[in-house]
């Protein structure tokens, strides 16, 4: 994908144009952005989903003034006809080729902020109120129509003793219908409460957006199997205790020092980032072939037709190391082509999998066996 190309998807302006003037800093309102287009499943195959344990589903609805929520699975759904609830299925993106080939067109965001697309059926006044997230959203319509009213509001207060996050003093400044085919992009914090005319399905494109808090104790717990410091405390010039129950001055600082030689480099926070952006969420399973071919026939057949990822597979790299679905390996420079390849293709043809080295065939073949990566073609 070209940063100096222009993008339909974008409203003809270029990726890099989109991130320099919109992308954290303000909406966008993108008509036909993909003109003529259709919710990828019908309702009953959405609503099948939400039966599952493995999608992560909510129902929300309002009655009587009255907000409602109910996690998933879903095997029930208030009839068609009723007004103002909403169906929502997380993650379509992981159960369908056509979702997954949605969710790349927005690759022009890197893959470790990519996170994944949801669907939102909803009838007549259908929505989940004024809210805001912590990430940027895209916000496809699939079907019908939906009014959204945004705002840059400051004032973040929510309602208390709800079960939705739902903004206490909503106060928008812009009020859009979308029909299907336009996008609206809001940046993180922009109040916007979207309300359906009639049935319709958004389709939002999120992001990850990890904060702080969580990825320092996720580091910590990450390093703590590869910290090394020898040695054990000691105290040869102890001193007798005029007050036994005082910590003493000496010891602390001692340990102070010890610990304080703890240090974290650079190749330390990519390998943590890397395994912890491409772990795989908790409702993620793979599932290898039932026949698996043996690893000759696979490497024949590879080098024929081309390999792919799996669509529920994440792979990321930095420098000298690949992150796959949670796992991480140092490669040579002479496979770092090819891994590199697949990562950014998402895609190996035939010739590049003929002439990759033993090493890369024999993790192709694991990954192939696995489930995270599939023959192409037939």
């Amino acid at each position: 994908m070209k940063k100096s190309a222009p993008l339909r998807l974008l409203g003809d302006i270029t990726p890099a144009q989109f991130m320099r003037d919109y992308w954290h800093k303000k909406p966008l309102l993108i008509r036909q952005a993909i003109p003529g287009f259709k919710p990828l499943l019908p309702f009953d195959q959405l609503a099948a989903l939400a039966t599952k344990d493995y999608v992560e589903s909510r129902l929300v609805t309002l009655a009587d003034g009255e907000w409602n929520m109910q996690h998933g699975p879903l095997h029930e759904l208030p009839p068609r006809a009723q007004r103002e609830w909403t169906m929502l299925v997380q993650g379509l993106n992981l159960q369908d080729d056509a979702a997954d080939a949605l969710l790349r067109q927005f690759r022009f965001v890197p893959d470790a902020r990519l996170d994944d697309l949801m669907v939102s059926f909803a009838t007549d006044g259908g929505g989940v109120g004024p809210h805001f997230d912590s990430y940027d959203v895209f916000l496809l319509q699939a079907e019908g129509q939906r009014r959204w009213k945004i705002g840059p509001q400051k004032d973040l207060s929510l309602v208390e003793g709800l079960p939705l996050k739902i903004l206490s003093n909503f106060k928008p400044a812009e009020e859009f219908v979308l029909e299907p085919g336009d996008m609206l992009y809001l940046p993180p914090h922009y109040a916007h409460d979207g309300v359906a005319i009639g049935d319709c399905q958004t389709y939002s494109i999120g992001f990850r957006s990890p904060s702080y808090q969580e990825l320092g104790e996720a580091f910590l717990q990450f390093m703590a199997d590869s910290i090394d410091l020898p040695g054990r405390y000691a105290d040869p010039d102890l001193e007798p205790a005029g007050k036994p129950a005082e910590i003493p001055k000496n010891m602390l600082g001692r340990l102070a020092d010890e610990l304080n030689k703890m240090q974290f480099t650079e190749d330390d926070f990519a390998i943590f980032l890397g395994e912890y952006l491409s772990e795989p969420k908790h409702n993620v399973f793979f599932v290898g072939p039932e026949k698996p071919l043996t690893a000759a026939r696979f490497a024949q057949t590879a080098a024929k037709r081309g390999v792919r990822l799996s669509r529920k597979t994440q792979m990321l790299y930095r420098g000298k190391h690949v992150f796959i679905n949670g796992e991480s390996f140092a490669i040579g420079r002479a496979d770092k082509a090819a891994l590199e390849a697949l990562a950014n293709d998402r895609v190996l043809d035939g010739a590049a999998v003929a002439a990759a080295s033993g090493d890369v065939m024999d993790a192709l073949f694991a990954w192939y066996t696995d489930g995270w990566l599939e023959l192409s073609g037939k």
